[in-house]
């Protein structure tokens, strides 16, 4: 049997992203709207520098608002991702601001969980999940399985466009009334009527239902793309990590996200037509709301931190030259293991509600298995690493930056999992720089890593190397001041989500809140590098070895159509 596919060589007429921003044009376009006196600059002249500006680039707004084509919506999602993300920063530079020294900086107590609850929010739902798998989910999952395109383009453009009125709901949610200052767990009764009165907890409730249909809608169609469009000579054990990752989380959300939706529409009910589900006058129970919530956040955790391990194994196998990591096989089984056991794994967070003691010891022997498949993927990435001429560029950095943070997280994690030291760390600031070691900075690592290899692809040009690598000291050690001195005063029992403390305190919290200026720092040197990155044009890829993954052989950067047609088999 032999397997034939067309890519599509004639080239297309939508030009490269390296062409985009030039110099030249850059200055004649700011020239001509210099020119333009603020008194003569009326709606007719403002909207013929548009169409010049269109015009010259050959860009319709028709290519973006209703384009099918799967580059276009993943780079939508990575730059959609990007500010949301930015604005996700912003807010926890607010937190830390607050928390910078005794006292009231923000007034009240509410204003400060608003915040928390919407950074929060924004960094899980809509940057990290919309960045690995909306964006290099959608560029590469198709040019790595060589098919041309999702299977349902159309609605990978719907699912894009569920995400803006998402967003908006969540800003909306901030405003109104008080503001929605439940976390982004949303437990009641602090959710229901008798803690938020206003509107502002429905507009949470529909952002999260927007946010799931987005993801189970993605999720479905990047399963049938899995199996219907790859080539039929990929094998499941040929199959790319990264892809193994991508499907497995997709599987995860897919499975996990209608126990979400019933829990919060059952909330939603609770707080509108006065049903008693989650509230113990009325024969309901408020611990339900917690199981619902944890069978689908915790296999949520899992999906923001897989599509980085794929990232990562790319990254390796690139920069040292050689084919594949040490123990592909044994890494794509520890990643389905992990994708198993973190369904049936979700009441540690909840050792605190009153659970009986076998129920307990269940969820306590079973946490401690995940670290089995994750040590197996850790100690295979520094086996690759051991012994091989690594090709030092700044991406290399940020495999490190990521392998550290990991690490560190994962043994805080092992700490958590004993239900006596969890009862007592439980909401303090210890769980709080467990996670954020593991998931928030652990997968942002990833995705810089990711954005670091794959730019030349996705853009044509790549950053310069002593610029990525201050960019990555400055963000590895405001990370770490940000968030290492949170075990310490989480092991002095200082609670979460709580805006004073004791002078006592002040020390530690002074140097997290210097690492966090350092990495809004290292955020703002990292666009303006990509900014300069576009306007220079410098192009080139960082090794030849890349060539040998199937995303790199279709030019770089990658063709806006990449192949004519799907796999036909000749038999």
């Amino acid at each position: 049997m032999k397997t034939s596919f067309t890519p599509s060589n004639k080239g297309c007429k939508t030009p490269r992203t390296e062409n985009l921003f030039g110099p030249t044009r850059f200055w004649v376009y700011l020239s001509i709207f210099c020119s333009t006196r603020v008194k003569k600059a009326t709606l007719i002249k403002i909207k013929t520098i548009i169409k010049i500006f269109l015009k010259s680039h050959r860009i319709k707004m028709k290519r973006w608002f209703f384009s099918t084509n799967h580059k276009d919506i993943g780079t939508l999602y990575i730059l959609t991702g990007i500010w949301r993300g930015i604005l996700g920063a912003r807010f926890s530079f607010l937190v830390r601001l607050e928390l910078s020294g005794p006292g009231s900086y923000l007034g009240r107590d509410q204003i400060y969980n608003v915040v928390v609850t919407a950074h929060a929010i924004l960094i899980i739902f809509f940057m990290v999940i919309p960045i690995a798998i909306g964006g290099f989910g959608n560029w590469f999952l198709p040019l790595i399985l060589s098919c041309p395109d999702i299977s349902f383009p159309r609605l990978n453009n719907f699912r894009f466009w569920l995400l803006p009125p998402a967003v908006v709901c969540l800003l909306i949610s901030s405003i109104v009334e008080r503001g929605a200052g439940t976390g982004w767990t949303a437990y009641p009764p602090l959710s229901r009527a008798m803690g938020h009165s206003g509107n502002c907890v429905d507009f949470v409730i529909f952002r999260l239902h927007l946010a799931g249909a987005s993801s189970i809608l993605g999720g479905v169609n990047f399963l049938v793309t899995f199996l219907n469009l790859r080539r039929r000579e990929i094998t499941f054990e040929k199959i790319s990590l990264f892809v193994w990752a991508i499907i497995i989380t997709v599987i995860l959300l897919v499975l996990s996200l209608p126990v979400l939706a019933g829990g919060i529409t059952i909330l939603l009910l609770d707080r509108n037509i006065n049903t008693s589900f989650f509230d113990p006058n009325g024969g309901g129970d408020p611990i339900l709301f917690q199981h619902l919530f944890w069978f689908f956040g915790h296999p949520e955790v899992y999906a923001l931190i897989l599509p980085s391990f794929g990232i990562i194994r790319h990254t390796i196998i690139y920069l040292r030259g050689k084919k594949e990591v040490f123990g592909s096989l044994g890494i794509v089984y520890a990643i389905i293991s992990i994708g198993l056991l973190g369904c049936v794994v979700w009441a540690h967070h909840m050792f605190t509600v009153g659970l009986d003691l076998d129920t307990r010891a269940y969820f306590t022997s079973a946490t401690i298995v995940i670290a089995v498949p994750t040590g197996i993927k850790v100690f295979s990435w520094f086996a690759s690493l051991y012994g091989s001429v690594i090709f030092w560029s700044s991406t290399i950095l940020w495999v490190f930056g990521f392998l550290f943070l990991f690490v560190v997280g994962g043994v805080t994690g092992i700490v958590l999992r004993n239900r006596r030291l969890d009862i007592s760390f439980h909401d303090t600031y210890y769980v709080v720089a467990h996670f954020h070691y593991v998931l928030r900075i652990g997968a942002v690592f990833g995705i810089l890593c990711g954005a670091t290899l794959w730019l030349p692809l996705l853009t044509g040009t790549i950053l310069r190397f002593w610029y990525s690598a201050v960019i990555f000291l400055i963000m590895f050690v405001g990370v770490n001041l940000t968030f290492f001195p949170l075990h310490f005063l989480g092991l002095q029992g200082i609670p979460r989500r709580y805006r004073d403390y004791p002078d006592v305190f002040a020390f530690w919290n002074i140097i997290a809140s210097f690492g966090s200026l350092l990495r809004l720092i290292a955020l703002f040197l990292l666009i303006c590098g990509f900014v300069e990155a576009f306007i220079a044009g410098r192009s080139g890829t960082q090794r030849s070895a890349l060539r040998r993954s199937p995303e790199w052989r279709l030019g770089v950067p990658a063709r806006h159509h990449t192949y004519t047609q799907r796999a036909v088999c000749f038999i």
